[in-house]
């Protein structure tokens, strides 16, 4: 672009702003498949267009960083760690599961096994208050994961022992073969990848090289999150094998039903019953809010269903500045299990008052009687 500017990542991409994480993977594929570095050496306009993609997919395919990116543009992600000078795309970073995918069976012929498997992804369930949904909350969980074996350190063997050398690969971890214009790699299928058998397991992992353990982790909770929410604690997942990058820690958020509240975005509900008597003289009443109670003038006449809104004491937002409103729904209750002498009140309520005091019964009726004649 002219004097520097950066084209927009989802123009680099060549997709629409609401694409889904499998569709930015996918459009991020085949550009990288077209102008890798290994398939146009000494290529620069390939290697620009493949560094502009690498760095569009870094940020769209990280749900914080594109978030940031859709609100503020190219100003939110500058200086963000993106390596435009080298391409470090290892097991460990964003790109190592896609790029091992992509290139590790078309384009991998000469690079030999990886010595190292990342740990698993793991996923916790968490169950929280509305409160704490609101405003944010620190938890302490305990989470299962796979450590490496400190009997056979690792390798899988017995003490004493070493694993053997993969017969069919010959340690490679890899079979290849020839397809088209491309050398093929696969994963060896007998030592599945790792170059490596175990004869004599290690007792303690039984040939593992890992072994259960918990650990304790603090996660915060940011206000505003609701049911479905997850949040991600990189390298907290299980241990990586052989030298390989930990797996990530999934938080999973389910919100609990309050017993007076509803969200309905950053809104908050409340539904507050009053007598026919409050809502036909009116009152005062004293509403619950998520920061205790707030005073609240209900005026003469007022009907079922009327909404009030209390501005500011709703949800703070996830993803900006700024909080919801509360929204107090009236409820007007009408009397049941009356004695004698409030049906006789009553009765002669009625008798007196005439049609003129139900304003909305009378504009009814007179539309009923326009739409028979």
């Amino acid at each position: 672009m002219a004097n520097g500017e950066k084209r927009d990542y989802y123009e680099v991409l060549g997709i629409h702003r609401n694409a889904s994480e499998t569709e930015i993977k996918k459009a991020f594929r085949k550009l990288a498949l077209q102008h890798h570095p290994d398939k146009n050496q000494g290529d620069k306009d390939a290697e620009e267009k493949f560094k502009e993609a690498t760095e569009a997919y870094e940020v769209l395919s990280d749900s914080q960083k594109r978030a940031q990116y859709d609100q503020f543009g190219h100003a939110s992600v500058s200086g963000a760690g993106f390596s435009g000078g080298g391409f470090g795309f290892g097991a460990g970073t964003p790109f190592g599961d896609i790029f091992s995918d992509i290139f590790g069976d078309i384009l991998g012929g000469g690079r030999g096994r990886s010595h190292g498997r990342r740990g698993d992804d793991l996923l916790y369930n968490m169950e929280i208050t509305f409160e704490e949904a609101a405003f944010g909350v620190e938890k302490k969980i305990e989470v299962p994961f796979a450590k490496r074996c400190t009997v056979c350190n690792g390798s899988g063997a017995k003490p004493g022992s070493e694993p053997k050398v993969c017969p069919s690969c010959r340690g490679a971890g890899q079979v290849r073969y020839q397809q088209g214009f491309f050398s093929v790699s696969k994963s060896c299928g007998q030592c599945n990848g790792e170059g490596k058998i175990v004869d004599d397991p290690c007792p303690e992992c039984r040939g593992k090289g890992s072994v259960k353990d918990t650990k304790t982790l603090s996660i915060k909770v940011p206000g505003g999150v609701e049911t479905g929410t997850r949040l991600k604690s990189s390298g907290d997942g299980g241990q990586g094998l052989k030298g390989g990058p930990n797996g990530d820690l999934y938080v999973a958020i389910h919100v609990k039903d309050h017993p007076i509240f509803q969200r309905e975005d950053n809104n908050v509900i409340c539904e507050f019953p009053i007598s026919f008597i409050q809502a036909t003289l009116g009152c005062e009443i004293d509403v619950p809010t998520l920061e205790g109670k707030v005073s609240m003038k209900i005026p003469e006449g007022t009907q079922s269903g009327k909404v009030y809104r209390l501005k500011g004491k709703g949800i703070p937002s996830l993803q900006s500045y700024g909080r919801g409103d509360q929204l107090v729904v009236i409820r007007v209750e009408t009397p049941t299990n009356l004695n004698k002498k409030q049906r006789e009140l009553l009765e002669e309520f009625s008798r007196i008052s005439g049609e003129e005091i139900h304003p909305m019964k009378k504009g009814f009726l007179d539309k009923v009687m326009d739409f028979l004649t």
